[in-house]
């Protein structure tokens, strides 16, 4: 770290850390090299991070393994207590890891602030899910026989996190294991390695024995070769990857070899339909948070936005008055409602939607390119009129501060247009006509809908897709904790009895 200064203070210095993490000990990659960690709003790095490689995943392996062996006979109640001990302090120091969030990702502080409080409620949730994981007993058709089912923990499981919520990401995915009793090796991304460290040494803090969360860094580089390494190791038996759906079929091919459990949150490509008697107000309302919520850079974002033609001009003028007062800067200034994107790749692939959609006719009516005068990755947001399905908006997910707006006419044209995406994973739709709400929830093909809400991601809902989105769930009772858990089937034979 000598030839860095950090951009920021906290009240806790203690919390930062820039070495990867193995058997509860601060380690440097056997490589001896490392990485910068950027600050989207400025382009200037802050921290250098060691660039773990396949070298460096044995060790964490084997000590993910060795504890398991014990931690799988842990009581529920005891890894109840030490998700509510790691919450108690993720929460004390939230303004701290906010920091953190806001110079890896971008995201304005209100923003990373918010995310504690997202993330926090998977250590809350999952502190409850860890006792009620509970087993069967039934009768056999057989008589005098008794069919019973215990649930026990898969082993060591590995989650490869992506960087738009560095800390919510982990949470859920760790939580979710420490609930099961499994033991975990965290992957980051490289955009956003610290956020994942600092919650690593909380729970080290809380009580969490060596070996049972493990963080190895590393940079873009060897992000593909140390994932697969992973994936790969015999003794891990289980991976969840939160990521693009491309590298997600990578994945999926690679644990088939093992036959390993996989869970897969991809891509989203979500549409956001808009009909003539929705409430217009509360339409443009939720569409302002999942559009410009970190710059467009979340899975569940609305992408296509489908609007019915008889208020579709309203809808445009509404949405572009409110937006133009969008302040956008870096995340630590005063009054920012946008920060940057996250990557210079985000800008480029944002271009290239926008170029392409004007090529083929598409109107621009707010922004339309990069933010003049700013370092950084300032991209305007950006609205976009007059879309039809050739263009690229339409079949790939944007994952930036653009947002594209269609006309339909009829309801079925609506949903047969929202559903022509390979991606499944969340669908909005804003009417106020109840019949047609459940025609809807029925009709589009995604995991999560939400009927006259943007926001739906919660502890206690399933979070997952179907489709090209990928599959398992993240969160919600019981299926959440069962990714991770093996069932296992007994059966009894009663002697003198039916």
């Amino acid at each position: 770290m000598a030839p860095y200064e950090l951009p920021f203070q906290l009240s806790d210095p203690s919390i930062l850390h820039f070495d990867a993490f193995v058997n509860n000990t601060w380690t440097k990659s056997q490589s001896n090299q490392h990485f910068e960690v950027i600050d989207p709003g400025t382009s200037h790095p802050w921290a250098q991070i060691p660039t773990c490689t396949t070298l460096d995943v044995p060790n964490a392996v084997t000590s993910a393994h060795t504890a398991f062996l014990a931690f799988r006979h842990t009581t529920a109640r005891y890894r109840s207590e030490l998700l509510t001990a790691w919450d108690t302090l993720i929460r004390a120091h939230k303004t701290d890891l906010a920091k953190i969030i806001t110079y890896e990702t971008g995201k304005p502080l209100a923003e990373a602030l918010g995310e504690i409080d997202y993330a926090t409620s998977f250590t809350r949730w999952f502190s409850g899910e860890a006792e009620r994981v509970s087993g069967t007993i039934s009768s056999s058709a057989v008589p005098g026989r008794r069919i019973m089912t215990i649930k026990q923990p898969i082993g060591v499981a590995a989650a490869l996190v992506p960087w738009n919520f560095p800390v919510a990401m982990v949470l859920r995915k760790v939580a979710a294991a420490i609930a099961a009793g499994c033991t975990m090796i965290v992957k980051p991304s490289p955009e956003s390695p610290v956020s994942a460290l600092a919650i690593a040494g909380l729970a080290m803090q809380a009580g969490f024995p060596a070996g049972v969360v493990n963080v190895l860094t590393t940079d873009m580089e060897n992000t593909p070769s140390l994932s697969e390494a992973l994936c790969r190791h015999e003794l891990v038996k289980k991976v969840t990857f939160t990521g693009s759906t491309r590298v997600g079929k990578l994945i999926a091919g690679i644990c088939a070899d093992g036959l390993k459990k996989v869970t897969l949150e991809l891509g989203g490509n979500c549409p956001f339909i808009v009909f003539e008697d929705a409430d217009l107000e509360a339409a443009v309302a939720a569409l302002m948070n999942l559009k410009w919520r970190h710059a467009g850079q979340a899975c569940i974002t609305a992408n296509r936005v489908y609007v019915q033609r008889g208020v579709y001009e309203r809808f445009a003028g509404l949405l572009r008055e409110r937006t133009e007062k969008l302040v956008v800067g870096h995340g630590m200034e005063e009054g920012v409602g946008m920060g940057p994107l996250t990557t210079e790749r985000g800008v480029g692939k944002a271009e290239l939607q926008i170029e392409d959609a004007r090529r083929l006719g598409a109107e621009v009516i707010l922004g339309g390119g990069r933010v003049e005068g700013k370092k950084g990755y300032f991209f305007q947001p950006t609205i976009l009129t007059g879309m039809t399905k050739e263009m690229l908006v339409s079949r790939e997910e944007t994952f930036a501060p653009v947002a594209a707006l269609y006309a339909f006419d009829t309801e079925d044209e609506a949903v047969q247009w929202a559903n022509d995406t390979s991606m499944g994973l969340a669908s909005y739709a804003f009417t106020k006509d109840a019949d047609r709400l459940w025609r809807l929830f029925e009709k589009l093909e995604a995991g999560m809908v939400g009927l006259n809400t943007g926001s739906m991601s919660a502890a206690e809902a399933p979070f997952g897709g179907m489709k090209e989105s990928g599959y398992g769930k993240e969160s919600g009772k019981d299926v959440a904790v069962d990714e991770y858990l093996v069932t296992k089937t007994g059966t009894l034979t009663v002697q003198g009895h039916y």
